[in-house]
């Protein structure tokens, strides 16, 4: 696994998906931080991270598109069926590389909220929780690009397949308001990815939450594990 992790990290910044996927999220970071605390003169960075849970929800298929699409496209996919590293490792060092590179893009919040720190007192425990959640609802995004990726040789379908799945789960508690009964209503409330996330934008710690997300990166870890499986076999 520690292998498949640092090909992929290597991979990473040997292409332009990586630094694009840094610099476009820092970028939005830098001018939401700029509009929203230094413009407007506040310390409250909840606008912010609420922003940057779309911006989120937007650039991770850029990040996952090639995760698994470019050994297809390439080719060295066989390499990888054949290595003596079991399903589980490679998927589970390409979800950390994407995960690695993702929580490097996040880094800048905390930065900000440093600055922000040294001339007002700031809410760190919303800042963290908000900083928690971006990350949790990122690794589980992560886990639903890779096993797009992993369905496609075609990085733009993959990418495109990323964004529907992970906007699919995040509107799960709009749809709901259209369900009529309502215990069905609240379990697919329950499924939605913005509903879990709400609480950590009130710097409240829910294990609930926490579990819930760790629970969908795992579902779709699994899912990725079959179906690369299922080609091994084959």
């Amino acid at each position: 696994m520690i292998a498949i992790f640092k090909r992929e990290l290597n991979a990473c910044f040997d292409m332009p998906p990586g630094y694009v996927f840094i610099a476009v999220y820092d970028l939005f970071a830098g001018y939401f931080f700029f509009s929203f605390n230094l413009y407007g003169n506040s310390t409250d960075m909840r606008a912010l991270f609420e922003m940057m849970f779309t911006v989120t929800l937007f650039l991770i298929p850029i990040l996952t598109m090639r995760l698994m699409s470019e050994d297809r496209r390439a080719h060295t996919d066989q390499l990888l069926l054949m290595a003596p590293v079991s399903t589980t490792g490679i998927v589970m060092g390409k979800l950390l590389a994407a995960l690695l590179v993702y929580l490097v893009a996040m880094a800048i919040t905390l930065v900000q909220a440093f600055m922000l720190s040294c001339f007002a007192p700031v809410e760190w425990s919303v800042i963290l929780g908000h900083f928690i959640g971006l990350f949790l609802l990122g690794a589980a995004l992560i886990a639903v690009g890779l096993l797009i990726s992993t369905l496609t040789e075609n990085q733009i379908i993959a990418a495109i397949g990323g964004f529907c799945v992970g906007f699919f789960l995040i509107l799960l508690d709009s749809l709901a308001g259209l369900i009529k009964n309502t215990v069905l209503a609240g379990f697919v409330t329950d499924l939605s990815f913005q509903t879990h996330y709400r609480n950590f934008t009130l710097g409240i710690f829910n294990l609930a939450d926490v579990v819930f997300y760790l629970s969908m990166t795992t579902l779709f870890v699994f899912l990725t594990v079959c179906a690369f499986e299922k080609r091994r076999i084959a």
